[in-house]
């Protein structure tokens, strides 16, 4: 019998590892969060499958998502990654991925960190919606709105309210998946 899954991924391969193996997963490692944020903001415009499918090319291109390593990348390093044809160039989302680099280790030398800074507005534990059509998704809720402010307030940069929602989606803050996929806490297939 084939899985059910969340019809956004349809049939990629990519698509449908990434929505089976991480989309919707509490991710709480500090450096990952941080990847993710950059990737989420790369996104701004266009669909997730095109930068999924540069993943390996942003962590190439970007000295593995290093925040330290990005947050010291000068003008040179700007020019360089505007000819790497493995990520988006665009110079705003390159220049926002290195400003982002210098708040979020701002952040870290702060008391605790950025992922318990994070997940505290959801007070450690995913939101679990239920959700049984794509059409009940919404593109950004109050919470999102919220956290976008504050993170603006910070400094960050390409982190609107709906790429912080769907940066929540993938990040596992709240579980998007629909009712009748295999990755929804409460399906069965009864």
């Amino acid at each position: 019998m084939e899985l059910i899954r969340c019809p956004w991924c349809g049939t990629d391969p990519d698509y449908i590892k990434y929505h089976d193996r991480e989309w919707g997963n509490p991710l709480k490692n500090n450096k990952k969060l941080f990847e993710l944020l950059i990737l989420e903001g790369a996104q701004a415009g266009l669909s997730w499958i095109t930068i999924l499918k540069r993943r390996e090319g942003y962590r190439r291109a970007f000295d593995g998502m290093d925040p330290e390593k990005i947050a010291r990348y000068t003008e040179k390093d700007v020019a360089r990654l505007m000819e790497d044809s493995g990520i988006i160039r665009n110079r705003r989302k390159i220049q926002s991925a290195i400003e982002n680099a210098r708040v979020y280790l701002t952040m870290m030398e702060g008391p605790g960190s950025f992922s318990k800074w994070l997940w505290n507005w959801v007070d450690g534990v995913p939101i679990i919606n239920r959700y049984k059509t794509m059409e009940e998704i919404p593109a950004s809720t109050e919470l999102s709105e919220r956290i976008s402010r504050e993170l603006k307030k910070k400094g960050f940069s390409f982190v609107g309210p709906t790429i912080i929602y769907a940066y929540m989606q993938s990040a596992g803050l709240v579980n998007d998946h629909l009712t009748d996929c295999h990755r929804h806490p409460d399906f069965s297939e009864a």
